[in-house]
């Protein structure tokens, strides 16, 4: 008897586009706190304010992203919110000196079209 491999478990995700407009503010307005925030705690507490305010279940590394996707030129459009350190989260863009946050696309996304940084 064979049995099918136990599909792999997949973290949990929030649709940004599902939020209402005041969750959108508040998740962007902390989402740019955390960008900004210098040393100290304040990037963990921004991070997870923001999962809270999306009602996604605070990741342990504390580190969450939204997809690319949503509003990247040649995008699909997703709005996933999920934890930054989902494997198959695919990076498309670094972070900017003096800032946080890198740009990644969503598992899904970086699995049915990958836009992986260019060198």
């Amino acid at each position: 008897m064979t049995h099918a491999p136990a599909p792999l478990a997949q973290s949990p995700t929030v649709d940004y586009t599902a939020l209402t407009e005041i969750q959108q503010d508040r998740f962007d307005q902390l989402m740019t706190e955390a960008d900004h925030a210098g040393t100290g705690d304040a990037y963990q507490q921004a991070m997870v304010e923001a999962a809270l305010v999306a009602g996604l279940p605070v990741p342990t590394s504390r580190d969450i992203a939204r997809c690319s996707c949503l509003y990247d030129a040649g995008g699909c459009g997703c709005g996933a919110i999920f934890d930054a350190h989902t494997p198959g989260a695919v990076v498309t863009a670094t972070n900017s000196p003096g800032f946080n946050l890198s740009q990644l696309q969503c598992p899904t996304c970086g699995h049915d079209h990958p836009r992986p940084i260019a060198d």
